[in-house]
């Protein structure tokens, strides 16, 4: 039951994900914990294959391995502590540890929107700039990239977490959601929230706003220059890679959209289905980036197999 004392300010909050089905919230915690070891052997098998394969030390493959990280970090800060609360009723969190959450979940989910962003510049100078491609792709760039991530992305979310932490907390302690997600926290709220929501669209607006333009043009310009010179099987194949791509990007952009601005514009998303939404943006795109990104390409396919040979030689 929520704690309502008019002039304390919580320092303790109650998840309460799936208020709708809550009472069958141990049904849950098999599909969540399929998805976890999903994600984690996904990955981490992706990691495995790229670090021990020489040819695949390349920019690219660098990318896809940071990507496979992040994709490991992010659901590991949330769905564990999920799980237990499906099945012990352990929904309990402090502030600190909620701010602190919030903290590693943004951070990181703005790190992979990063990784994505070079990942389609470096198909972008690959394809379209191939004799250019080892100037431009080199040790220098990587560490502009590396830079780049941990000023924008530290910078805003740590801003986003620094104005949450003052606030005062003196209603309700219940967390409709199944982690410390911004505005989840910052609608308890009994301060004015009108820095927050104008810092959470200040983060749709680097994160989504810009990132997916650029990934948009990238990709079409590499689609202009390969079905300009492919032929046949050639064209349908590079289309239907990039519009892979597109399409699990899009999915990681519009569903954080829709987390994020749910709230901030008061659209009126029941709890149940924006929870499911905040877990998805996390979880979708964790399972789908080793397939997308390692079993569906090539070079690492062709690794894969070769690895699994030497271990289980015919």
């Amino acid at each position: 039951m929520p704690v309502q004392l008019a002039n304390i300010s919580h320092t303790k909050f109650l998840f309460m994900g799936f208020p709708e089905i809550y009472r069958h919230r141990r049904l849950l915690f098999l599909p969540f914990f399929l998805s976890y070891v999903l994600v984690v052997v996904g990955n981490s098998l992706l990691l495995s294959v790229i670090r021990n394969t020489e040819s695949l030390h390349s920019p690219m493959y660098i990318l896809v391995s940071a990507l496979a990280v992040v994709d490991i970090i992010v659901p590991t800060a949330i769905i564990p502590a999920m799980l237990l609360g499906f099945l012990f009723d352990l929904n309990e969190i402090s502030l600190t540890g909620c701010l602190t959450q919030m903290f590693v979940t943004h951070f990181f989910s703005s790190v992979e929107s990063t990784i994505l962003l070079a990942m389609a510049l470096d198909r972008f100078v690959a394809i379209c700039k191939p004799l250019h491609y080892t100037e431009i792709m080199n040790s220098s760039m990587f560490l502009k990239v590396l830079l780049f991530t941990l000023i924008r992305s530290g910078t805003i979310m740590f801003t986003l977490v620094a104005l949450a932490a003052p606030l005062s907390f003196c209603e309700s302690n219940i967390i409709h959601h199944c982690y410390c997600d911004h505005m989840a926290l910052v609608s308890l709220a009994c301060d004015s929230i009108s820095k927050n929501n104008a810092m959470g669209l200040v983060v749709i607006i680097c994160f989504v706003g810009i990132d997916i333009s650029v990934i948009f043009f990238s990709y079409v310009k590499i689609l202009h220059v390969v079905l300009g010179a492919a032929a046949g099987e050639d064209r349908w194949k590079a289309f239907h890679t990039c519009g892979t791509h597109l399409m699990v990007m899009m999915c990681f952009y519009f569903v954080g959209s829709i987390t994020f601005l749910s709230r901030n514009l008061n659209i009126p998303i029941p709890v149940d289905v924006n929870t499911f939404l905040g877990v998805m943006y996390i979880v979708f795109p964790a399972s789908v980036n080793p397939i997308i990104y390692g079993v569906r390409t090539k070079e690492i396919r062709n690794a894969l197999l070769r690895m699994d040979h030497q271990k289980f030689p015919k």
